[in-house]
């Protein structure tokens, strides 16, 4: 069957933006009479048709809150959601989840169950891309990043301090007497990424050590069997590493396996650092050494703000307290 075509698509075809289509559609704002033209050409060579629920909401609310979800399977981003329910449950919205792994980008769903009224507002976990203009327009909409954000871009979010977390966890293998330390990061089209690494690097630079680019491998992704490919890469060296700072504890446990799998034991032999303290971190044999992220109230504050935003509230943006917490991996 045949998808229909998005608001994003008219858009595009008529050079506009979402906005405009949609002041054109729901006839909300006046457009000048060129540009009307053009996004009703637009509509009539792609047939879009505007959804009829949206329609019928176009002067209520759906009591539908959209959150896009980078990957699934990753139960870093099971705790943030359970977070955010814990909150608009109460105030008595239910949750729509949208998986951003494929398809086009997760703006361009977020904008149309916006402008079609089939979600009041938006938590964004998924990496957003640096657009002006997409972020203007953002701006005046309900949503929120949580985790992932841009700090220039005028958007409220809540995080952590993503560097300074990975110095802390840098800085206690340092401690431990540590000199090679490996880093297995994940894609750095993340800011939190991007983060961990500079967090790394610092913390490598102020103890007087080089930071050397074979010491550091970026993961295909964060699950489990990426973490222990990555760490086999480690391993390969002529010189290995004596600890490894892993930016997720998925990839630390990988890593670990790997290890084991080679007959490296941990920590006696190669210690392990993960990052988020997810629940299987504590009951993992070795328990894992860890930065913790209080990623339920991560969910939790972000839909505060949204609910504020709602209201028509402009919150400010929070950064929340990570913790070091040592276990036996390290």
């Amino acid at each position: 069957m045949k998808s229909r075509p998005s608001i994003n698509a008219v858009a595009e075809r008529a050079g506009v933006s979402i906005a405009t289509v949609s002041r054109v559609v729901n006839k909300s704002k006046p457009v000048n009479e060129p540009t009307r033209r053009r996004v009703e050409q637009a509509i009539a060579e792609l047939g879009f048709r505007t959804n009829a629920a949206g329609r019928s909401l176009a002067m209520a609310q759906s009591h539908l809150l959209l959150v896009l979800v980078p990957d699934f399977s990753n139960p870093f981003y099971a705790q943030i959601v359970q977070g955010v329910e814990s909150v608009t449950r109460a105030a008595g919205y239910k949750l729509v989840l949208a998986d951003t792994t494929e398809g086009d980008a997760p703006q361009s769903t977020a904008l149309d169950a916006l402008y079609n009224r089939l979600a009041d507002g938006v938590i964004n976990l998924a990496h957003l891309a640096d657009d002006a203009a997409l972020l203007g327009e953002l701006q005046n909409l309900a949503w929120v990043n949580c985790s992932e954000f841009l700090p220039d871009a005028g958007l409220p979010y809540v995080s952590i301090d993503h560097r300074q977390a990975a110095i802390d966890a840098v800085q206690y293998l340092l401690n431990r007497g540590h000199r090679r330390i490996g880093l297995i990061n994940a894609d750095e089209t993340y800011r939190w990424a991007r983060s961990r690494h500079e967090g790394y690097e610092l913390a490598m630079r102020r103890a007087g050590l080089e930071v050397t680019p074979d010491l550091v491998r970026v993961a295909a992704s964060t699950d489990y069997e990426a973490g222990a490919q990555a760490a086999g890469g480690l391993l390969a060296l002529v010189d290995p590493p004596t600890a490894v700072f892993a930016v997720s504890d998925t990839l630390a446990i990988g890593a670990i396996k790997a290890f084991r799998r080679a007959g490296r034991r941990v920590p006696e032999d190669i210690a392990v650092v993960g990052f988020d303290d997810l629940p299987l971190s504590a009951v993992f044999e070795p328990a894992l050494t860890t930065i913790g992220q209080p990623m339920r109230e991560l969910g939790a504050t972000a839909a505060e703000i949204l609910l504020a935003r709602l209201q028509g509230q402009r919150p400010a943006s929070r950064t929340l307290a990570h913790r070091l917490v040592v276990r036996d991996s390290a």
